[in-house]
């Protein structure tokens, strides 16, 4: 095996990262008085996984053990059903730089979730932290939507798909040491083809698909980038990690879909939303780093 510089984890981990950043603002486009909901999280991974399977047979992969597979129905069933699933549904009726905010638990959502797998030890600093964002963004989302017992069905979709993809991110992490990078994805998109294939059926069924060219443009990034390429990146820097260093990567996610939900739809950012991102991106970030045990400061 070929040295790894001592970075490329955090380099592989930014580039997926940034490729993922897109994905709120890009569904918020695809599914604003476009596609339906269900046809966004599930007609992606469909296409995505024409491309996987593609990419399997013409490399000849090893088929995963028969322990492997249980492991990827667990990657495909938070990255590929549930974290696509619930954001498109949350996003037809909130705004992007709203879904940003809530999405910016993912980091410390991903460090818990590998905490429980792995089985580690860490300091009670980690869970107050840990529980200080969840707090932060059952707030934010209180206080947008008119107080704190106001917070609605998009909120819940939202704070849903963080838990899905946290036990994705993690268990695909670990899986990637094994399996390789991509081909973690790769058999989990297979794994899942069936079930997309028959939810997208129904959908069509449902509602006949029509967009304008923006709208499939924006579903074509969420198919072949968000729901496929990005994952070559983001698996091989968890899987190079160290992955408790690496995760801290995701801080940058939700400052770049603030900023794309900006450029691109023209969303006005208010205090709030700022001041909720950065709250959810510091409790996040002092989560992280006192579970790989550096101070505080």
């Amino acid at each position: 095996m070929l040295p790894v510089a001592p970075r490329s984890g955090l380099r592989w981990g930014l580039v997926g990262v940034t490729a993922f950043s897109f994905t709120v603002p890009l569904t918020r486009v695809a599914a604003h008085d476009g596609l339906s909901p269900l046809f966004i999280g599930a007609g992606r991974a469909v296409v995505a996984s024409v491309l996987a399977c593609v990419a399997l047979v013409v490399t000849r992969q090893a088929v995963p053990r028969a322990a492997q597979w249980g492991r990827l129905a667990v990657v495909a069933g938070g990255v590929v059903v549930g974290f696509p699933l619930l954001t498109s549904y949350a996003l037809t009726t909130a705004p992007a730089a709203h879904g940003a905010v809530v999405v910016g638990l993912l980091p410390a959502a991903t460090a818990v979730m590998a905490v429980v797998r792995g089985k580690e030890r860490v300091p009670a600093s980690f869970w107050v932290f840990a529980a200080l964002g969840a707090a932060a963004v059952v707030t934010f989302t209180g206080l947008q939507d008119g107080g704190l017992g106001s917070v609605d069905r998009a909120d819940l979709l939202l704070l849903g798909a963080v838990l899905a993809a946290a036990v994705g991110y993690a268990e695909g992490g670990l899986l990637a040491r094994e399996l390789g990078a991509w081909q973690t994805v790769s058999w989990a998109l297979a794994l899942s083809a069936p079930l997309m294939v028959v939810l997208t059926s129904v959908s069509v069924a449902e509602q006949t698909p029509s967009a304008t060219a923006v709208q499939w443009l924006a579903f074509a990034y969420l198919a072949v980038v968000s729901m496929y390429l990005g994952f070559f990146a983001w698996y091989r820097g968890l899987a190079i990690g160290p992955m408790a260093r690496v995760s801290q990567v995701q801080l940058v996610q939700p400052v770049l879909s603030l900023l794309w939900a900006g450029l691109i739809l023209r969303e006005q950012l208010t205090w709030p939303t700022v001041l909720g991102g950065l709250a959810v991106i510091l409790c996040a970030r002092f989560a992280v780093l006192a579970r790989m045990g550096r101070t505080v400061r």
